[in-house]
Order: C-alpha cells, then structure tokens, then sequence
C-alpha cells in the first residue's frame, strides 16, 4: 500500500475537474463568484473521490482483466483499505456540505447513495448503470445551482442535459469497450445484449442530444458563445463517429472515441466559463 496508490483510486484529476465544475455551476447561475460558493468544490472533491474509491473496490476482479495497472489489482491498495476509504470520504462530503445548504446538503447524501448502488448493482444492469453515472455527472452543475436555491437550479437544467446525453454517449462505448471485462464480472451491459454496432449508433444519438441542448444557453449568451460550443460539438460528434463502424470491443477502444469525447466535455467547460465571465 502507498500513498500514490491512496492517491491514483481517487482519479484526482477527474474529481478536482468536477469540484471545479460545481463551482462553475455556480458561476453560470448568477452570473458571479462570491467566496462562499467556494465551499463546493471540496464538497464535490471528496464526493467523487468516494465514488471512484468505491468503483473501484467493487470493480477489482473486472479490473484485473481491463485494468491490470489500477491501484487495486496492481496491489498497491487493498480491497478492504480501499471500502474503508471511501466510506470516510463519503462521510466527509457529506459533513461539509451542512456548511452550503439544505438543497446541497440532499444533492450531497442522494448522490452519495447513488454512487455505492451504481459501483455495487446498477451498473451491472443495461442501461440503468449509464444513466445513473450521466446523471451524476450532470448534477454537479445542478449541484452548483443550488448554492443559490432552487432557481439557481433550474437556471443550470440545461446545462446539466448536455452533460447527461455527452456521457451516456461515453458511457455507452466505454462498455462496449469493456465487454471481456465485463463478461467475466458478470455484467449485463448494452452492447452485450444488442451488439457493439447498436450500442455506437445509440451512443451517436446521444451525442447528437447533447449538441442540441449546447444551442439553448446561446438564447442568453448568443452568438460568440454558439461559435465557441460549436467547435466543441463537431470535434465530439466525429469522435463518436469514429466508433460507428466497428464491430468489436478492440476496435472501439483503437478509435479512442472515449478519451476524445472526454476531452470534448473538458473543452466545452473552458467554453462555459469564458461565456458566463465575459458574456452578459
């Protein structure tokens, strides 16, 4: 067990993405930033930390197959190290987000439920695992909202649909990437049941969801801001294209549609930030 290992089941880069995201979802609800709002991000921090701990944990043995090199497999944590940790984790997400308020506070305990039934059953379930994960995704910019109440919330509901239709698509093929893994774990993914080939035309029409909700924030931050977003649909919308024509888990993972659709989303948040500091 070492400290790179406690640090690695984190994925600390895809959590502070996601504190930071919150913390945007703030900034995108009222047009500013006060300290207070600050408060989110550790909250979100801690938060998705658990839920990629707890991942993790129940995921070792499909790890072994995919993901040789993660902590747990690789042997650099342990698997009841790890369940211990992210029930801390957990608690202190939970802990923290009494200092927001009540709505983040329900965000908080409702997520982190959701969290350890998707890493133990749901996202051994078709479909219903990739819904629960799109959604978690897409609640960090509700969570956001809410710092600044229920409008707050409502003024990120679209922001939240581009975020949930993007990673149902990357949900989508990542599973359809995962399928060995996958059978050895016992799971009963999409692609599993239908074929890769419906799983990525399934994906493609999420992925072209999401492009059409990015058009409606251009109704308030107009058309220097559709430019912008739309350079980031197209680069996504073609690396889900690149999936379309395969026929086999190696060949979606060799397309790389999955790393590049991420980095689509990572995009699209520069875009959103620079639109709600300097766009009225």
């Amino acid at each position: 067990m070492t400290f790179h290992g406690y640090l690695a089941i984190t994925r600390p880069v895809n959590a502070v993405v996601s504190g930071l995201a919150a913390a945007l979802g703030y900034l995108i609800a009222t047009g500013t930033l006060v300290p207070a709002a600050l408060v989110l991000i550790p909250i979100v921090i801690l938060i998705t930390a658990a839920g990629n701990v707890i991942n993790d944990y129940y995921d070792a043995d499909i790890d072994a197959i995919n993901r040789p090199q993660r902590p747990i497999p690789s042997g650099a944590v342990t698997r009841s190290s790890a369940r211990s940790y992210a029930i801390i984790l957990f608690l202190a997400g939970i802990l923290l987000s009494l200092f927001a308020n009540p709505l983040c506070s329900v965000i908080a305990v409702f997520n982190s439920l959701l969290l350890i039934a998707y890493a133990g059953k749901l996202k051994r379930i078709p479909v219903s695992g990739n819904i629960a994960v799109s959604y978690l995704a897409a609640s960090i910019f509700l969570f956001g909202g809410a710092f600044a109440g229920t409008a707050g919330l409502v003024r990120n509901l679209p922001l939240a649909a581009i975020t949930f239709f993007a990673m149902m698509a990357r949900e989508l093929l990542k599973d359809a990437e995962d399928i060995k893994g996958d059978t050895v774990g016992g799971a009963q993914t999409l692609p599993m049941k239908t074929g890769i080939r419906s799983t990525t035309r399934i994906a493609f029409a999420c992925a072209v969801l999401a492009i059409c909700m990015s058009l409606i924030p251009g109704l308030w931050w107009g058309g220097s801001y559709l430019v912008g977003i739309g350079v980031i649909d197209l680069f996504i919308l073609a690396a889900v294209a690149r999936a379309l024509p395969c026929t086999t888990p190696g060949c979606v993972m060799a397309s790389r549609a999955t790393t590049m659709v991420k980095a689509g989303m990572f995009a699209s948040l520069v875009v959103f930030t620079l639109a709600a500091l300097f766009i009225k």
